[in-house]
């Protein structure tokens, strides 16, 4: 699995996602994608009680503890790597989370208009 260039949305280089929790579809921290993502994984939100509660009612549940997957569940302030659609999801709901631009990967306009993302863009 060869990573697609690491660019953002901004078309300059993908920074950093997070790393507490580590996340990624190749859990290095960065929101890079490749063919094999089927989720596309790429865009890096911080998360909302409000968004974290409706991903559970739509099924995806990031906040309990899963030890066995070594994952300790997300909780407001973390930051994850979204799937675009999800995310594109919550913003057609009105609860989508702040999405760092810097670090969401091109790749995620593929899904959601660059303007949905930069609505919901956070401050650095």
């Amino acid at each position: 699995m060869e990573p697609d260039e690491s660019i953002n949305v901004l078309d300059g280089p993908l920074v950093i996602c997070g790393t507490d929790p580590v996340t990624g579809f190749f859990r290095d921290g960065y929101c890079n994608t490749c063919a094999a993502d089927q989720g596309s994984h790429t865009v890096c939100a911080v998360m909302t009680a409000e968004f974290l509660a409706y991903s559970k009612y739509v099924g995806n549940d990031l906040s309990t503890p899963r030890p066995e997957f070594n994952f300790a569940g997300l909780k407001p302030g973390d930051p994850w790597c979204l799937c675009a659609g999800r995310f594109l999801q919550a913003a057609d709901e009105g609860c989508a989370p702040k999405v760092h631009l810097e670090a969401t990967h091109k790749r995620a306009t593929e899904v959601v208009p660059l303007d949905i993302l930069r609505a919901h863009a956070a401050q650095t």
